[in-house]
């Protein structure tokens, strides 16, 4: 269902009160804070139907520090987890040093009304729950998480080399691991003497909020996370193009740049059988569904081409009535080994090169995770431990309360 009020709750795929409804006319802040590591649409979808609750999103993030005490080391420095959540559309403000626990003293601080998390627990060190001081005063509210994504199911995909994330066909959606390649044999030998779980895979993965589900996509989640807005007639239009794979700082500084470059940014994604063949190995790690909510969270981008073709052609420019092309200093591909992707636009004089000044890339965060590869895979074991544990206890309460 989309953002509706309804008999004084707001809709927002869960059933949360809406402090909008209340008529007071008073601005409605909301507080919503986390590690915000490997940011995906996952964390994008629970801060839109934050916004929905309110009329500003502030966001704390944890520090390095916090995260490394309390569920193992972030794949992402705070610099960047910074940057990531400001780059997302339906965020106000950003606060760095979020406690772990969330008190009553941050949301005052803050001037916030109350806190907004997802229906899935998150616990500290030592088993408790981090949300439980505004619980009980009243200040919390849940949105539903987004089945279908987490960072533990990305990392575990970066881990295993799989590649049924972008399966065609029938087997689309299919989940099965496949063979390790032979250069990670022996670190794989390695974990299984260690007890390392295969993360990321429905086979093994138990936690009910962070195991690894199928992620399947609808027209109306495509519809929450767009903008709706056209260009207007005297717009000037810029173009960009790529895999915009596990979408990062990188993309967004790029995004940034590009979209200073007119008034209306367009992003083509390739779709997942055109990305392998130029990224190869298992690439795109997410799939083009994916893709698609991940960049149009972000407030640089106002429309997105779902499966744009690899070489930019005059069909796609006219349609568009796109203005200027943009590529990054990443190396470009040619088509079948001959084709320039971006002769069209060479040739009408409107493609430019864009260097955003980052040079993180896909492949560097897969390095990150491979190098520190049993590092996360321990991390990820203990989180999921601690959240069967707690998920087991709930449901035990719920017994207890039904018998009495």
């Amino acid at each position: 269902m989309s953002d509706k009020l309804v008999n004084g709750t707001c809709n927002t795929n869960g059933d949360v009160s809406n402090n909008k409804c209340n008529g007071t006319g008073k601005e409605i802040r909301v507080w919503c804070d986390g590690c915000y590591d490997m940011v995906h649409f996952g964390h994008a979808n629970s801060l839109r139907q934050a916004k929905a609750l309110g009329d500003k999103v502030i966001v704390g993030i944890h520090t390095d520090e916090e995260i490394t005490k309390h569920k193992g080391p972030p794949v992402f420095t705070e610099e960047e987890r910074v940057k990531m959540v400001k780059g997302i559309k339906w965020v106000d403000e950003v606060v760095l040093g979020a406690p772990y626990v969330t008190t009553l003293e941050v949301l005052d601080q803050n001037n916030c009304d109350f806190c907004v998390h997802g229906d899935d627990i998150t616990m500290t060190a030592e088993g408790v729950d981090t949300y439980h001081l505004v619980k009980s005063a009243n200040r919390y509210k849940e949105v539903k998480r987004t089945a279908g994504v987490s960072t533990t199911d990305l990392v575990g995909r970066m881990l295993l080399l799989t590649r049924n994330h972008f399966r065609q066909g029938s087997a689309e959606y299919d989940i099965e691991k496949e063979e390790k390649t032979a250069k990670l044999l022996k670190l794989e030998q390695l974990q299984s003497r260690l007890g390392s779980s295969n993360m990321g895979q429905d086979s093994s993965a138990k936690s009910p909020w962070t195991g690894c589900s199928q992620f399947l996509p609808t027209t109306q989640k495509i519809i929450q996370f767009s903008d709706g807005k056209s260009p207007n007639p005297n717009d000037k239009i810029v173009y960009v193009a790529g895999a915009f794979d596990l979408f990062h700082v990188g993309h967004l500084d790029f995004l940034e740049k590009a979209s200073k470059l007119g008034d209306y940014l367009i992003v083509g994604l390739h779709t997942d059988p055109v990305v392998n063949s130029y990224k190869g190995s298992n690439y795109p790690i997410m799939n083009l569904h994916e893709r698609v909510l991940s960049v149009l969270a972000c407030k640089f981008v106002n429309e997105v081409v779902i499966g744009a073709p690899y070489c930019v052609t005059e069909e796609l420019l006219d349609h568009f009535k796109i203005d200027i092309v943009c590529h990054g200093r990443t190396p470009i591909a040619m088509e079948d080994g001959k084709i320039d992707p971006y002769a069209v636009p060479k040739t009408r004089a409107i493609f430019e090169l864009l260097d955003s000044g980052n040079e993180m890339t896909t492949e560097r965060i897969v390095e990150r995770i491979i190098s520190h590869r049993l590092e996360y895979e321990r991390r990820n074991q203990a989180k999921e431990k601690k959240e069967i544990e707690a998920f087991e206890a709930l449901q035990r309460q719920k017994q207890t309360q039904k018998a009495g």
